[in-house]
């Protein structure tokens, strides 16, 4: 005997026992539930149940016994019948890739989302789900820190994967919002360790800026700084320029300014979800260890990895020990701490802001441009520049519940 197939959806005021009524009216009459989905806004209920069941006798009384559980229970009910060669289409799709849009920013509007679901749509791509990530948003209120996330599952074949990332980039200056696009895939769900650059991206401050500006040389550094973060002139070169104007400088000055670093916003808040779910953390930077172990002690920071400055009788000596931390032995480093802690590269995340991250941020399985320059932002796989840096826990799908119930 041939079997129907349909798609039974509901609506109406949730409340407890309701999918536990209307399955059971299911197995009553033996039927096989091929697929399920359920979402609630606003206490607002849309329940869909896609079922298998014998014809004959038992179709008709399992529609008619399904209506009439639903009128008990005060919610509507609608049924849809699925033809075999419509579902076996359906069920082809199912080994089409999938990937993850992740819209963050202070609020979200209709504007932002219709522009994001236009371009899926113009791609062919199906939205398979959308959730969002962020806790509810009084109206009453005042927020001192407002922030809004919702992530959309999409599925379907991408044949230029940089056209679609263009688009996204460019919606997101438009639009004031960031737009995050990953494949979906075993190591979005399983990474492990993540690397941040320090000045502007851990601490809101440029530590060798305020270093010069306490030695006398503020704007000469200042120039130098800002000409390597955008790329401009090679770093090295930058580095030990810069080192050699701050001879002369007294030690007990750096103790100061490392108990004085302004921490960035959200960075305690992922540092510390980081740590609960079992994550490798560490600085990677052009800056210097001083103040790298200063904030390692801070955070809790597994590793440390930055530039040595050369201290003689309680002063610097305008030099540094050992080799320059630039571009590309961060992402020696970062591939370095991945093969110790038995990582594939696929599984880590690198975050920053200059010129010289984009090695480790192009290296990383998610390379994230954090309120960066905007040569970083045009070569980096990610953005964030319209929250902190626990928007980073929204690109890895995680929900405030997730993360308050650590704090």
């Amino acid at each position: 005997m041939t079997n129907e197939i349909f798609l039974l959806n509901i609506s109406g005021q949730d409340k407890p026992g309701l999918t536990s009524s209307l399955t059971a009216v299911l197995a009553q009459y033996g039927a096989k539930v091929l697929d399920i989905g359920q979402a609630n806004i606003h206490d607002t209920l849309s329940l869909g149940i896609l079922f298998e069941i014998e014809s004959g006798e038992s179709a008709s009384p399992v529609l008619k016994d399904l209506l009439f559980k639903s009128y008990e229970l005060g919610i509507q009910a609608k049924f849809t019948p699925i033809t075999l060669e419509n579902y076996e289409n359906w069920v082809t799709l199912q080994g089409k890739d999938r990937y993850i849009v992740t819209i963050l920013g202070e609020r979200l509007t209709a504007k932002q989302m219709s522009k994001v679901t236009n371009i899926i749509s113009d791609k062919n791509l199906n939205i398979d789900a959308i959730k969002r990530l962020t806790g509810r948003t009084s109206l009453v209120k005042t927020n001192d820190y407002p922030r809004a996330s919702i992530e959309l599952s999409i599925r379907g074949k991408i044949d230029n994967k940089e056209e679609l990332t263009e688009k996204f980039m460019q919606a997101s200056k438009e639009l004031d919002v960031d737009i995050a696009f990953q494949e979906d895939n075993i190591y979005r769900r399983n990474r492990r360790l993540v690397c941040f650059d320090m000045d502007s991206t851990l601490i809101q401050t440029e530590v060798i800026d305020e270093l010069a500006e306490l030695a006398g040389v503020g704007e000469k550094v200042k120039a130098i700084t800002e000409s390597a973060m955008q790329g401009e002139i090679d770093f090295n070169e930058s580095f030990t320029k810069r080192m050699k104007l701050l001879k002369g400088l007294k030690e007990d000055v750096l103790q100061n300014v490392a108990v004085n670093l302004p921490i960035t916003k959200g960075a305690r808040r992922l540092i510390n979800t980081l740590k609960s779910y079992g994550f490798k953390t560490a600085i990677l930077s052009g800056g210097f260890t001083y103040f790298g172990e200063y904030l390692q002690k801070e955070l809790g920071i597994d590793y440390v990895y930055a530039n040595q400055l050369e201290i003689k009788n309680g002063e610097l000596t305008g030099n540094h020990l050992g080799e320059i931390v630039d571009g590309n032995k961060k992402a020696e480093y970062l591939k370095e701490i991945a093969k110790k802690e038995g990582l594939n590269i696929s599984q880590t995340i690198a975050i920053g802001d200059g010129a010289n991250d984009l090695a480790m941020l192009n290296l990383a399985g998610l390379g994230i441009a954090f309120h960066a320059k905007p040569k970083v932002k045009d070569n980096a796989q990610s953005s964030i520049s319209s929250i902190g840096l626990d928007g980073v826990l929204y690109l890895l799908g995680y929900h405030d519940r997730h993360i308050d119930l650590l704090e």
